[in-house]
């Protein structure tokens, strides 16, 4: 049926994207508050650009990806998250060169072929940052800060930062060896998923959502308690980071993230009044992703927030958007060469950069009016007959009610003190 949107897809209509369009200004500002810069990246990459980078043992990979082939005989996939592609941007562009670190953002859609359900769409839109080229703990600790101001910016309470480490190579060999002898005598008793990760990569198996799973793993050994010196002494600075920053955290061991590339940090910021779906972002460090594109040794580390699940929260919470008023002046005009001087009126006012508009059904005065009272504009310019006779126009100030009649050009005038 052509008249109904594919299944997991929305459509956002005026009064949503008004909102949305707010929230965008709030990230923006505060990314220019923190001196994060703006980075557009392709809808699409090549598909291996996302089984090198965000691994191939990940449920994106192996289930989610939309992936096709193009009249060049080329795997394409409509690009599941965004960091893989910033990280190959980072490549290409060699902004290795720029001074480091490199502090980018973007925001955009995003796609993945799941089951459609309460904030989960198939296509979805993500904010995220990437910070290359530094191991600072203390960048872990701003990327966390960053999406805390952002949620707190929208007025959002009883948020709660999920934090873990993951370690890196040098030490999750001995807790790899740990996990699969822990699982080994209930192997066939996991989801053919985790038995095919198994081998390839166990630290995913406790990531896993499947109820018999997460029965089993219930004990497991967390990678916290096989730590290399180097990954307990980065932990612990990203919490006295965190400290110094004013955000409380909780330590959650079985936290991993689903994605391959992360090492050291893990994090994830939930709210328990949306339901089962309860992190709203996440992210963390991922000092090997470079080197899996082909790069050169490259940390980094970063997040992403789903944008969908910002409004479900607001909701939940009884917070109400209020996005800017859109206009500024309305103009009512009657008869033909009315319409005609209010037409020329609206183009001289939009020069000035002043939001205006004007009826363009042929409406009586009256319903003009009430068309002005829904844009809740200050000012009402009303060309009358009398007006229209005398080279004048009417400005009625909708708040105070007053009136007062003035020629065409101190009409301009007065309207751009006024609005601005």
């Amino acid at each position: 049926m052509l008249t109904t949107r594919p299944r997991g897809t929305n459509d956002f209509l005026p009064q949503e994207t008004e909102k949305w369009q707010l929230i965008e200004k709030i990230l923006r500002e505060i990314c220019e508050e923190f001196d994060y810069h703006e980075i557009r990246i392709p809808i699409f990459e090549h598909t291996e650009l996302f089984q090198r980078g965000v691994g191939e043992t990940t449920d994106i990979v192996e289930k989610e990806m939309y992936t096709f082939m193009d009249r060049g005989k080329r795997s394409i996939t409509l690009r599941p998250e965004g960091t893989a592609s910033t990280a190959r941007a980072y490549l290409e562009h060699k902004m290795s060169a720029l001074p480091q670190p490199v502090k980018l953002y973007y925001m955009g859609p995003m796609f993945r072929y799941e089951r459609p359900q309460a904030g989960r769409y198939r296509q979805f839109h993500q904010f995220g940052v990437e910070v290359f080229g530094s191991s600072d703990p203390g960048v872990d600790a701003e990327v966390i800060a960053l999406a805390m101001a952002f949620y707190q910016r929208l007025g959002l309470t009883g948020l709660e930062v999920r934090l873990n480490s993951v370690g890196c190579p040098k030490c999750r060999p001995a807790h790899r060896q740990a996990l699969q002898q822990f699982l080994k005598q209930d192997l066939e008793q996991l989801c053919p998923d985790c038995q095919g990760r198994y081998d390839r990569n166990p630290l995913r198996i406790l990531d896993c959502k499947n109820p018999q799973c997460q029965k089993i793993t219930a004990g497991a050994p967390t990678i916290l308690h096989s730590l290399c010196p180097e990954c307990v002494d980065h932990f612990a600075a990203v919490k006295e980071y965190l400290g110094m920053a004013g955000i409380q955290y909780q330590v959650d061991e079985r936290l991993v993230r689903g994605l391959d590339y992360y090492t050291k940090t893990a994090f994830e910021v939930v709210v328990q009044e949306i339901g089962a779906q309860s992190a709203i972002c996440g992210g963390g460090r991922y000092d090997g992703l470079m080197e899996s594109l082909g790069g050169p040794p490259t940390p980094g580390v970063g997040f992403a927030l789903g944008m969908e699940r910002i409004f479900p929260t607001l909701a939940t919470q009884g917070i109400e958007l209020n996005p800017e008023k859109m206009l500024d002046v309305y103009l009512v005009a009657m008869e033909e060469e009315g319409q005609k001087k209010a037409f020329q009126l609206l183009m001289d006012l939009r020069k000035m950069g002043i939001k205006a508009e004007k009826d363009y059904m042929n409406r009586s005065m009256k319903a003009q009016m009430k068309a002005a009272n829904r844009f809740q504009v200050k000012y009402v310019l009303i060309i009358g007959a009398d007006e229209l006779a005398k080279g004048t126009v009417m400005i009625r100030n909708m708040e105070t009610s007053e009136q007062k009649e003035m020629m065409v050009a101190d009409t301009l005038n007065f309207i751009e003190k006024a609005v601005k």
